[in-house]
Order: structure tokens, then sequence, then C-alpha cells
């Protein structure tokens, strides 16, 4: 009988631990792909500088965290307990991944 109680909380770590790395991770690639986006608005910038100020560009990330709440839910990420931290750590790093991302993205295509 202890044996089925340390098994089951051990199936219940294994499963947040799964699920935080999802959130991670999809948090992550949707930065990454808002950042490939932003990219491709901005392909035809004659300067960096100009390509960083795009508004479009900028939206898309702003675009890119509202969805992910939405996004989440639908694939059972987050079920009942999503909350203003949860908001606040998708927007990071969401935000984050595309910053940097299309940060070098706008180096490589401006420098050559």
């Amino acid at each position: 009988m202890a044996t089925d109680t340390a098994g089951s909380d051990t199936a219940d770590s294994e499963d947040q631990h799964f699920h935080t790395v999802t959130r991670t991770a999809l948090s992550a690639g949707v930065g990454v792909a808002a950042a490939f986006l932003s990219a491709s608005l901005t392909a035809g910038a004659e300067t960096a500088q100009i390509a960083a100020q795009n508004q479009t560009a900028q939206l898309v990330v702003i675009v890119a965290i509202a969805i992910q709440p939405l996004l989440q839910r639908l694939l059972g990420v987050y079920k009942d307990d999503f909350g203003a931290k949860d908001f606040l750590f998708i927007a990071f790093m969401t935000f984050s991944f595309w910053f940097v991302t299309w940060g070098i993205m706008l180096t490589a295509q401006h420098t050559g």
C-alpha cells in the first residue's frame, strides 16, 4: 500500500515535469517563430535600425504572446490552473526568444 502512494507521487511529479517542459518549449518555439515572421516582414529594409522600428514586426510578438494562453489550453498544457504568474512566464519567454532571435537575424541581414 505504501508502494502505491510512492508510485502515485512519482507519476504526479513526472506529469508536472512534462507539463513544465512543454510550457517552456512551446513559449520558446512561438518566440522563435515570431522572430522569423518579423524578419520576413523587414527583409527589404535598408538598415537594421529601420527594420527594428517596423511596428508591424513588433506587433507580431504581441500577437504571439496574446495567443499563447489559448494555444496552451487547447493543447492541454494548462487545465484550470492558469494564472497571472503563468501568463507573465509565457510573455517573458516568448518576448525573450523573439528579441534575441530577431536581433541576431537583423544583424546577419544587414552586416553582409
